[in-house]
């Protein structure tokens, strides 16, 4: 048996492999070449366009109402991070196209400050990758990807949106294919005076008004493709975002301020696939960008810029049709300049290589190693390893394994910040371990995913005697719990019933204290029903958070209670060309916050309307 030949026979078994198949390179141009590879041992959860518009407010929405992930948001549309797995946010990585876009500032992504729309997919992947995404990707990471097509000829859409609040959301796009090019542009503009009140919480002698509370963001993104060669391709992605933020107030007279972000990601890339070997390499540059205007009247009172330079190469090979190895080398410089702040001018250089190994036993066992080293700038690194393996044992139920050591260099600010930075910082380190329980029957299927992290050297901002507070290396963390997934797919006739369910078990202590952390519920549970017939389609949503701690010391008084948030819509089809849809967010209207002290809208609506060319 040829080795191409043996590789279409992977293919098959596996639901498309790597570069092997090779209709599929012809037709389909993917920027995050990994992924394929990661889906062959790792559980991840895609979420399509259609997804997206059931959740358009944010990115925080999203990724609460979709994802196992805890969002802490400070209020709709402000300041937003995540939490994975009873990780902090600096633990879980955001990844566009294949390239970790993690602030240099703060070591973590914000998440209402990266665009909802202009994706193809967002891939939720839990557990470390540290070998493979690099420092963050501790707790899990999420992936924003875009994907080119060829010989798709001309389509477009449009996505235009009104809801409660003064919130309108504007998505266009555009697509065109041959056989040689392909180009893709699409737009988006979110603005909302975000004006919600909630009766329940008191400020003074009356209920919350979100005051000053207003947002809008606009981004663009364009992506092409150009084949040079039958297996040779080049292509450019770009985004642009521009974004502010105005930050409530909780009395009548108080302060006014505001927050504007501006990032700019463009990568070029040049990609051979052949029928055993492949190689990309990519060159991108980033921004981000941001000021902080104490009053709204007056000039930005702080803020910050920072540019990162990105070669990255990821060369492939079949050695044997059962046998393939991974070299992936990485150089960045990552350069910032602070104003109005406690940073100054700054640099560090970068530097990675990683190899993986792939062994196919049969068609129904696979396994997977890797190793890394890192080279940071005036950090010592530890030395990163992975192990993974995948055993169709019979037809109905697949089991994985994967174990890692993954870890988080000191950011900017931890380094460097006055006063307060710190130089002998040393990096955060975590070893994990999780199982895949993957059980099928029909078009039902459920996944179970328990896990364990041990991490250690975390770093904590802390108060110092000298009156400012600066960080250190402090408590170790031990994190384990169980992930769980239930899906139902029917179709009958003109009837279609799609049924989603995830449930996560989440402990995170304190290894010094023996205390749950901050902002980790131990219990979420998040549900889809959507059900479809001919040109109408309806759905449910909902969310449980349970009793979420807010202080360290599990004080019972400042806890968030649990709650339960309930969605809906209903959409109709027309002409297979016109959407139109009617949702309600929070149907029950319940009283929640996610942050403390910053409560969330309570009922609230929108209408919408696509347009596909």
């Amino acid at each position: 048996m040829d080795i191409k030949r043996s590789l279409l026979l992977l293919c098959s078994s596996f639901g498309g492999f790597l570069f092997g198949q090779e209709k599929a390179v012809d037709t389909v141009y993917i920027f995050d070449s990994q992924m394929k590879k990661v889906k062959l041992f790792h559980p991840v959860r895609t979420i399509t366009p259609k997804d997206i518009e059931k959740n358009s407010t944010n990115l925080s929405e999203l990724l609460r109402f979709q994802s196992s992930i805890y969002i802490k948001e400070n209020g709709r549309g402000a300041v937003s991070s995540p939490s994975f797995r009873g990780t902090t946010a600096q633990q879980t990585a955001f990844v566009w196209n294949g390239i970790n876009i993690n602030s240099s500032f703060l070591g973590q992504g914000d998440v209402n400050n990266i665009p909802l729309f202009g994706y193809d997919q967002i891939d939720i992947k839990a557990g470390g990758g540290s070998v493979v995404y690099g420092s963050g990707a501790i707790g899990g990471s999420i992936h924003l990807n875009n994907i080119l097509d060829f010989n798709s000829g001309f389509k477009a859409s449009v996505y235009s949106e009104a809801a409660s609040f003064d919130t309108y959301n504007n998505f266009a796009q555009a697509a065109f294919s041959n056989e040689k090019l392909s180009v893709k542009v699409s737009g988006s503009y979110i603005t909302s005076q975000n004006d919600y009140k909630v009766p329940e919480f008191v400020v003074g002698n009356t209920g919350f008004h979100n005051t000053n509370g207003r947002y809008y963001n606009t981004s663009v993104n364009i992506g092409v493709a150009y084949k040079i060669a039958d297996h040779q391709t080049i292509s450019w992605q770009n985004q642009t975002f521009d974004a502010s933020q105005h930050y409530p107030i909780f009395e009548l007279n108080g302060n006014k301020t505001k927050y504007k972000a501006q990032t700019l990601r463009s990568l070029i890339a040049w990609d051979i696939n052949k029928n055993n070997l492949s190689n990309s390499l990519k060159m991108a540059y980033t921004e981000d960008n941001f000021q902080y205007f104490a009053d709204l009247n007056q000039p930005k009172a702080s803020g910050a810029d920072g540019k990162n330079y990105i070669f990255k190469n990821d060369f492939n090979y079949f050695i044997t049709p059962k046998i393939n190895i991974n070299a992936i080398g990485e150089f960045q410089v990552n350069k910032g300049k602070g104003y109005g702040s406690g940073l100054e001018t700054v640099s560090r250089n970068v530097g990675s290589l990683s190899g993986l190994i792939r062994y196919f036993a049969t068609k129904d066992l696979r396994f997977e190693a890797g190793i890394k080293k890192d080279f940071v700038e005036d950090i010592s690194s530890p030395l990163l390893y992975s192990f993974s393996g995948k055993w169709n044992a019979v037809k109905w139920y697949h089991v994985g394994i994967n174990f890692s050591k993954n870890f988080r260099y000191p950011s900017f600010n931890d380094l460097y910040w006055q006063p307060g930075g710190n130089l002998d910082l040393v990096p955060e380190t975590s070893v994990n371990i999780d199982m895949n329980h993957e059980f099928s029957f029909g078009d039902f299927k459920i996944a179970l995913s328990p896990y364990y992290m041990d991490i250690k050297n975390l770093i904590n901002w802390l108060p110092t005697s000298l009156g400012y507070w600066a960080p250190f290396n402090t408590y170790r963390v031990e994190s384990y719990g169980l992930e769980s997934q239930v899906t139902w797919n029917k179709t009958f006739g003109k009837h279609a019933l799609r049924l989603d369910g995830g449930y996560t078990y989440s402990k995170s202590v304190n290894k010094d204290t023996d205390l749950q952390r901050m902002y980790v519920p131990m219990h979420k549970a998040v549900g889809n029903i959507e059900y479809g017939y001919s040109l109408f389609k309806v759905y449910a949503q909902g969310m449980f958070n349970g009793l979420t701690y807010t202080t360290s010391d599990e004080k019972r008084s400042a806890a968030i209670d649990p709650y339960f948030i309930l969605n809906a819509g209903i959409s109709a089809s027309l002409f297979k060309k016109y959407t139109l849809g009617f949702k309600v967010n929070n149907l029950t209207d319940t009283y929640y916050q996610t942050v403390s002290l910053y409560p969330m809208p309570k009922r609230n609506y929108s209408v919408y309307a696509t347009i596909n060319f």
